[in-house]
């Protein structure tokens, strides 16, 4: 997934961040409302983190204005405001989730993965595909009864085929999910990712369409 990060804590904004970085996401950080107002003209996010209380404004109107407009990305409010009238407020202007710091990062990780699954019509989190059993929670694959080891970017790649099968993703768009504005990125980096995958998990996993892309193989 590819997450703006909305938080003016430094200490918290940089734990968060490598979180997310370490759990092999793509993450965009900005500390204000008005630059995540430009984060989200130029770019398509999967899921917000929202922290409540900005230098420039609250969170709770901004995130009413997303949902006014139609904006429907998954929106998790991340707050020291713990009181039920305030979960209450955040929920009802429409966020997904609510975390009240201080929080542990596991937890947070646990719950964006939660908020994803839901997202795309799959809340559950064991799934199968041919011969492997996935588990979505857990980020896990076992391949006839053996664990398959995936990197944190080689998961988020088959992570984003298992979201859409059958669809055809772009070299641009696998980019977008794995790597953050201010990453170089290799020119052949989604084709080294996307060989170890098809070494892991069986070479027909992943088809490619020449010159357009890469799809979820056929079970």
């Amino acid at each position: 997934m590819r997450i703006l990060l909305i938080e003016d804590d430094t200490i918290l904004g940089a734990a968060v961040r490598d979180q997310i970085a370490a759990d092999g996401y793509s993450v965009d950080w900005v500390g204000r409302l008005d630059a995540a107002g430009d984060a989200l003209a130029t770019t398509v996010y999967d899921l917000l983190l929202l922290d409540l209380m900005l230098p420039d404004g609250r969170g709770i109107p901004f995130l009413k204005m997303l949902r006014g407009r139609g904006d429907v990305t998954p929106v998790i409010i991340l707050t020291a405001l713990d009181q039920v009238s305030d979960r209450i407020e955040g929920l009802n202007a429409g966020a997904d989730d609510y975390l009240v710091k201080p929080f542990d990062l596991a937890e947070l990780s646990a719950r964006i993965g939660s908020v994803a699954r839901r997202y795309t019509g799959n809340p559950n989190p064991i799934i199968r595909h041919g011969p492997l059993e996935i588990d979505l929670a857990a980020r896990s694959v076992m391949k006839d009864g053996k664990k398959i080891v995936l990197t944190a970017r080689e998961w988020v790649l088959f992570e984003a085929f298992l979201q859409r099968p059958g669809q055809l993703l772009s070299k641009a768009q696998l980019e977008e999910r794995l790597y953050s504005f201010d990453t170089e990125i290799d020119s052949n980096a989604i084709e080294v990712h996307v060989s170890r995958l098809r070494k892991k998990l069986g070479a027909a996993v992943i088809e490619t369409e020449r010159g357009l892309g890469y799809r979820l193989g056929r079970p």
